[in-house]
Formats: C-alpha cells, structure tokens, sequence
C-alpha cells in the first residue's frame, strides 16, 4: 500500500460533488483497502478481522435495499482497519442459479434443450421474441456466462461509488472454477461421509422451471380456491362427504383419513369407500394430522396434493397413484385402478391438462353425474410456491440427491441448535428465527436441481447391459480433476465412447441448489483448495453480515456444511439487518416491482448522503425507503466540508488546552469517543453514527460559535487563543476518524487537507488521546485547578469530567445561555451580529459559577456588552436589555 497525497490545503469554495470518483480512483491506486495476506501468514489471530461477504445474486441491477445492507457491512469492515486490524472484505458474485437463468432467457430470447448440439456459430436473436429459441446447454452457459461478467462489472462499479472498502483483487464467482471445485469436493465429503444420499421420493416440483425445490425456498401465497363437496360410497351404500380443494386429484386419491378421536367416522376405519367418477376402492384410515373442525371432518389423501399428503402416505404406507408429470400436465395413461370404462374415459379427458383446466373438467363430470353436492364454496388460502415462482407447485416423484441436516436426524438438530447458541447474534433476538428454522425442519435438503447453470453434481453411474444406470454405484472422480462437468468429461476408467451405451456410464444430469455452493463462501472466498495455509489462518471468519430473511437459507446451510465438515462454526458473530420498506411498508424488491435503484440516488444525493441515510436503520429493524434522511445526510456531509476549512485556516498551536470550555468540549468528545467505540464493538454501527452526529452538531452550533472570537484573538491571552485553536483541532480530527467508516468520502477530503495518508488507515481516536492535551495542561488526571477556578477530577467510575465542573455543564450552561440571548435577538427582529448591552442570567449559585467559567466566550459569541447574574431558584433564565 502506498499513501495518498500529501496535504495540499483546504480548497477555496470545498463542494461534494465529484468527491466520489476522485477517491474511488486515488483509493484503488494506493491500495488503501488491500488484505495482506503475507502479514496474515505470521500475526496473531486477533490482528485479523474476517468477513464473510454477501455475494449478490447477479441478475439484473442492484436495487436499494442492497445499499442499505451493504453500507452497514463496510462500517464495520473500516471501523476493523481503523483499529489496526488486517481486514479480509472480498467481494462475491451469485451468479449461477435459477434468477440468472431466467435472466438470460429473457435477455436473449432462448432457453436449453440439453438434446441439441453446440453450436460454435450460434448468434443470439438480435430482438428477442416470444418464442425463445431452443439452444444447447453449452451455448446457454456461454450466454449466462457473457450476460453475468456485463452484470459483474455493473455491480462492482456501482459498489465503488457507494465506497465498499472491498479488496478488489479477491474477488470470486460462484460459477467460477475455484468455487465449483470448491462445491464438488464438499458433496464429496458429504457423500463420503453419509450426509449425502440419493433417495425416490415425493418431491416440491416447480412446473415452469420443471426442477425440484427445497423446503427453505417455500413461500406461502393467499390464491381464491374453493371447496367442493365430494361423495364417497361406503359399502353399504351410505355417503361419506369429503371436502376438497383440489377436486382434479381424484384420479390419485388412495385414501380417506380422519382424526382417531372423531365419533363420526370411527366406524368406517378400518373399511372401504369407492371413489366418485373414477370408481376406485380406498381405505378409510384414522391419523392424528387429520382436523375433525375442517370442512367435513374427512380428508382425501392424493399422491400428492401437499406435503400432508406425503406424510400420510408415508406413514400408513399407502399406495402410490401419480396424475400429474414433471410439465404440471396430466400423465397420458391413468394411474393404476382406473379400469372400468366410464372411468377410463373419464380420465382420458384430463390427460395432457394443466392442473386447472384438469379442475374445471372434473367438476363439470361430478356435476353432470349427480356427484358434486351444492356449488362450490369460495374460499382464500395459502399455497405452496417456489419463492422465484409464478404457478403454485406440485409434488411429484423423483430421483434427488439430499444432504442431513436434521430434519430427520434429532441428534443433529440438536447439534445446530447449539451452534446456534454458540454463534453470537447482533441483534441476539434474531437467533429465534434460526431455532425455528431447525425446529421446523420436516426433511433433509434437497440439493439437486434440473437445471443448467450451475455446479455439477460430480458423479456417473455405470450402465448395465439393457443401458439403465445403477444409482447404487456411483463413480467418483479424483480430487486433483475437480471441477468437473460428467455431462461433457468421461470418468476414471472409461472411454469417451462408452458414453450413454450398454455396459459404459451415463452423467449425472442435475446440478446443485445455488445454496449447496453459497453455504461454502467462506471456504470459496478463504481459497480453502488454492491456499490452504491462508485458509487455516482465516477460518473460523469473524463475521457473517446477511439479511434476516435467509437465516433459514444462507446462514443455517453455512452453519451446517462447517459443522459437518470442520466440525465449527464458519464465523464468531452475525450481524443482522433489517428490509427496506417501501412507503406502503411491504418490503421492496425487484420481484415485487416496487424496488429503487441507487444509481440516480447516490448521483442526486452524493454517496455519503445515501449511506448516512443505510447507517441510520438499526441492526435488525425495517427501515423505510426515506430520501428526507439523505438529504440530512448530506447536509451533515457539506457541513464537514465547511467547518473543516474554518478549523484549518487556523495554525496548529500544539498548546495545552486550558481553558475550562475548551476542557468541557474535549470531556463530551472523549466521551463520545468511548460511546461510539462500544457501539462499533457490538456491531451497532446506527448507535455509533448516531452519538457522533449529536456530538458534532453540538460542536459545530454551539462550540464553534462561542470559542469562534476567542481563537481569532478578539479577546483573551494568547494563551486562550492556542487553547481554543488547539481544542478545534482535536475535535475535527477526532469527529473526522469517528465519521470516517459511515462516510468515507467527505472525511477523506477534509483529512487531505492537512494530514498525511488515508483517514482510513489512520488509528481510530481513544479517549485518552482526545483528553492528553488538557490533561497535560492541568496535571494528571486533571486533578489540580487552574488559576480561574478551572479544576478538573477524574470521575470514580472512570468518565471524564470537564475541567472545572464536576458536573460536565460548563459547556451546556454556556450553550443554554447563548442560546437564550439568540432567541432574544430573533424575537426582536435583530440581526445576530447585533450589539446587546446587558444580559442578565439567572439561576442557582452552582449553575452561575458554571456559567462564570465561559461568561467571556459568551460575551463574545453573543457582542453583548455586560453580563449580570443573579441568583435565584429554579431553572436558567436569560433576560436580555437593550
């Protein structure tokens, strides 16, 4: 790293605008923010600060909430360099998955058909169309590989504006060599282990992306149904009425169930009843999961309506009747014990249906038939959805590859529970989400998906003579091959010709859940493969930053693949934050539509303006989009600029500070000084903007103001002069290194001005440090007076108290007073500047022998020509005469 410029002077009219570029640009050349990993090899642990970044998932353009999550990162990751620690901030790309896909899809105009060929010559449709051209899954990667390295580069440079302190030359992809090999060889400790398994099973399938999804990519959406009134026939001729949403899955019924408990039907349990239209005979079974107060006490169990379904299916191992396939169409032939005639052709008009012309086709039959009782009965309720989904999901059977992680395994629940409770949560109530994550958990993750652009699973499987795969004998490729595609690459001991033949080997076709490779970002981002040694030094990392609504995602997979893989957690501490609310208070995104982007924010507002405004939301709170708090952000930006050009047309005295408001000043700062330091080191950067922001407003409008006369020598020794002078200083470059990780662009500035070097690289302030100069003016611990009565004790609890005044008010006293004799002049119409004979303060002795300490300063600041006080009861008044 080299530094910056030497300090050139403040200029003649300092402005905001084009701040951005010029530090993003000296920032980049002189290595400010670059990690040494030489340093990390040799240092102590606790010389290092490791974070585990966000990747963003590259699929369009960053919106606002972004920013918001982002800045509070680098808050952190500056207040870590300033302590003097070598800080780890790589940046990452989510760039392979399902959003990306979607993207290149509508982008170019095209989607994969694995059975076509590469094409080397293939051009995408200059303008796309409606019908998406069909193209080999090589060119699709190609395209999702051109389209995410365009997106890529957006990212990063609206990144640089906002001012991320990221270490450029570390940055990673997820779709990147290092990350997928990175992805393979962890399923294949997996796999080695036992944690990763292949299973048949009933799977969460989305019908547009035709893949199948995990439980933590569910979301619950309100959709209009309605229950129809079905009836069953029980063997002596009696009706069972069952009420159904999902009247289309008769043809997949295999059995009807109700509570143990539910008079009603207890003496069918055990027997049989015939379906409507379809004629086909069922058990009549009794299940806790039943409700006896939902519709008619009786639910028809399909293979598979929902995940109930599944359960019931599983645990009274009932037989199996699927109706819908992988396109969320109706299979051509119907399911096993539909035979009769009338049902065979019943059926026959649902096959190649979608699930909801197949609904409005069966009810129609029923209600022809005489076998739909009364009209369908409105209702709203949640439906199960692909989080990135547009249909309601179904559940079909497939071959899937899962990864343990408690959902059927109360020992290792158990186990991630208690990494819970090890890892330190900021705020810590967000750690109820994750225990109701684990808590919650009804099946181990699925990690395979029917997708393109992703990380391969690394396995074949070898043929037998009639061609069929033997799932039971996988081949695994050596460690030192990985990455590897077993869609373009031939196993250990096989030949290219053997592909896809009898007796040869056959790829396996998924890819893995975009989770399965960010829940390694910090093995990926540590380069666990490439260097293992720097790895070793970095991991455990220190802080996991993320949003709270993928602690069920992100976080828990993280915590999971380093419990299973290094038996650890992957970080010390998470920090929490909140969603950007819009002004109807929904959350914004870029799927709702209602998301901002940054970019004419931080052009209209400036950088540091956009991220006072990120800062001010609390850790783990909901904050509204609010550009009312931008603007006072850049108010407060300006206003560095400002007082920073007017403290520095002063010459550094290097005197002691002496006299008692300049004592008062530094005691308030110093205590700052430590409030802020607390609150970085519990991640609460909010807090920590907040004190400072007080603090220094307090500065700039009363401090400032009243010391102003006494340190251009209008009245005073020169010895109170210096002092004043002194005291400016300390307080700017304090408030400058305190402002410094929530905005690094106007503090660069003001520090370029006079000072050597980075601000960002210089020693976060202590409040011994602010307090050395007054100290040593009155001694040690500021024990003894001075000649005016100015005499200082150190506090029992170890704060700092301004000289003179046990109390810490000097200052406040002063400020109420001037600000007194300034609402007088206002209410009488006369200019500040305007001369006053006499002000008369009064109040109790104590606050009056405050007061007298800064009478002179006040005088001054207020051009008032005497001040009178007089002792009385109650509260400080300020009478002015003119």
């Amino acid at each position: 790293m080299t530094d910056t410029p030497r300090p050139q002077g403040a200029p003649e009219k300092p402005v905001l605008d084009g701040l951005e570029e010029k530090w993003s640009r000296r920032w980049d050349e002189s290595g400010v923010y670059a990690f040494d990993a030489d340093h990390a090899r040799t240092a102590p642990r606790d010389e290092l600060f490791a974070i585990d970044t966000p990747p963003p998932t590259v699929s369009g353009s960053l919106h606002v909430g972004h920013v918001f999550s982002y800045t509070h990162t680098d808050t952190v990751a500056r207040y870590q360099r300033m302590r003097g620690r070598n800080v780890f901030y790589p940046m990452g790309w989510d760039d392979n998955g399902l959003p990306t896909e979607r993207r290149v899809q509508h982008h170019y105009g095209v989607r994969c058909d694995p059975a076509l060929p590469y094409d080397p010559d293939f051009t995408p449709p200059a303008a796309p169309g409606k019908r998406q051209v069909p193209v080999s899954r090589e060119n699709f990667i190609e395209l999702c590989e051109r389209l995410t390295e365009r997106d890529e580069q957006a990212f990063e440079d609206l990144w640089r504006r906002l001012g991320l302190s990221v270490d450029w030359s570390r940055t990673y992809r997820t779709i990147g060599a290092e990350a997928r090999a990175t992805s393979q060889r962890a399923f294949l400790a997996d796999l080695a282990r036992g944690d990763a398994y292949l299973a048949e099973a009933p799977t969460l399938w989305d019908v547009t992306f035709r893949t199948a999804v995990a439980q933590a990519e569910l979301e619950d959406r309100e959709r209009p149904g309605a229950y129809h009134r079905l009836c069953f026939r029980a063997a002596d001729g009696r009706t069972v009425p069952v009420e159904t949403t999902r009247p289309e899955l008769l043809p997949a019924c295999v059995a009807l169930v109700a509570h143990p408990d539910d008079e009603r039907y207890r003496h069918l349990f055990g027997t049989t009843v015939r379906t409507p239209l379809f004629d086909v005979e069922v058990p009549v079974l009794a299940h806790r999961l039943a409700a006896p107060d939902k519709g008619t006490g009786i639910a028809m169990v399909c293979t598979f309506g929902d995940t109930t379904d599944v359960v019931w299916w599983r645990e009274l191992r009932l037989a199996t009747r699927p109706v819908i396939g992988w396109d969320g169409r109706f299979r051509a032939e119907p399911p096993s014990g539909i035979d009769a005639p009338d049902a065979v052709a019943a059926y026959a008009g649902l096959a190649g249906a979608t699930a909801r012309t197949a609904r409005e086709r069966v009810v129609a039959l029923l209600r022809e038939r005489g076998e739909l009782h009364g009209e369908p009965r409105p209702v709203t309720h949640a439906v199960k959805f692909f989080e990135k989904g547009d249909k309601p999901l179904e559940i079909v059977t497939t071959r899937q590859w899962y990864i343990r992680n408690g959902g059927r395994d109360e020992e290792r629940r158990a186990e991630l529970r208690a990494r819970g409770r090890e890892l330190v949560w900021h705020p810590p109530h967000m750690r109820v989400r994750y225990d109701h994550w684990v808590d919650g958990l009804n099946g181990d993750w699925l990690i395979s998906r029917q997708r393109f652009f992703g990380v391969p699973i690394p396995l074949w499987y070898p043929l037998d003579g009639d061609g069929m795969p033997d799932h039971t004998r996988p081949i695994v490729p050596e460690a030192a091959t990985l990455p590897v595609d077993p869609s373009a690459q031939t196993p250990p001991g096989h030949d290219p010709s053997q592909r896809d033949k009898p007796h040869g080997f056959t790829g396996d076709p998924d890819v893995m859940d975009t989770w399965a490779t960010s829940s390694l970002t910090p093995q990926i981002a540590g380069r666990q493969l490439a260097d293992p040694d720097l790895f070793a030094r970095l991991f455990p990392m220190d802080l996991r930053p993320q949003a709270h609504e993928i602690i069920r995602t992100w976080l828990f997979a993280t915590v999971l693949r380093a419990h299973t893989g290094h038996e650890t957690l992957p970080w010390r501490h998470t920090a929490i934050s909140g969603w950007i609310l819009d002004p109807d208070r929904k959350k914004m995104s870029k799927s709702k539509g209602n998301a901002v982007t940054p970019d004419d924010l931080l052009r209209t507002h400036g950088s540091d303006a956009v991220r006072h405004w990120a800062a001010s939301g609390r850790p783990g709170t909901d904050t509204a989009f609010d550009t009312g708090q931008m603007k006072i952000g850049r108010r407060l930006a300006t206003k560095l600029l400002n007082v920073g050009k007017f403290v520095l047309g002063f010459e550094a005295s290097g005197a002691p500070v002496r006299e008692p408001l300049d004592r008062a000043l530094l005691a308030d700062l110093a205590a700052t000084v430590d409030e802020a330091t607390a609150a970085f080191d519990d991640f609460d950067y909010t807090r920590a903007l907040s004190c400072t922001e007080t603090f220094f407003w307090r500065f700039c409008d009363d401090y400032v103001e009243l010391v102003k006369a006494r340190a251009y020598g209008d009245h005073g020794d020169a010895a109170a002069r210096d002092s004043a002078r002194e005291t400016l200083r300390t307080a700017l470059d304090t408030v400058l290194r305190l402002f410094a990780p929530t905005l690094p662009f106007v503090t660069e500035e003001v520090w370029s001005w006079y000072a050597p070097g980075s601000v960002h690289r210089a020693a976060w302030p202590s409040a011994e440090e602010v307090l050395a100069g007054a100290r040593g003016a009155a001694g040690p611990g500021w024990a003894e007076g001075d000649a005016d009565g100015g005499g200082r004790e150190a506090a029992s609890d170890g704060g700092h108290r301004e000289a003179g005044d046990p109390d810490g008010s000097v200052l406040a006293t002063a400020a109420e007073v001037i600000a007194g004799v300034r609402k007088a002049k206002s209410l009488a119409r006369l200019s500040m500047r305007a001369e006053i004979a006499t002000v008369v303060v009064r109040g109790p002795r104590d606050v009056l022998d405050r007061f007298a300490l800064a009478a002179a300063d006040v005088r001054a600041a207020g051009r008032v020509g005497e001040v009178v006080l007089e002792v009385a009861d109650g509260a400080l008044a300020v009478e002015v005469l003119r």
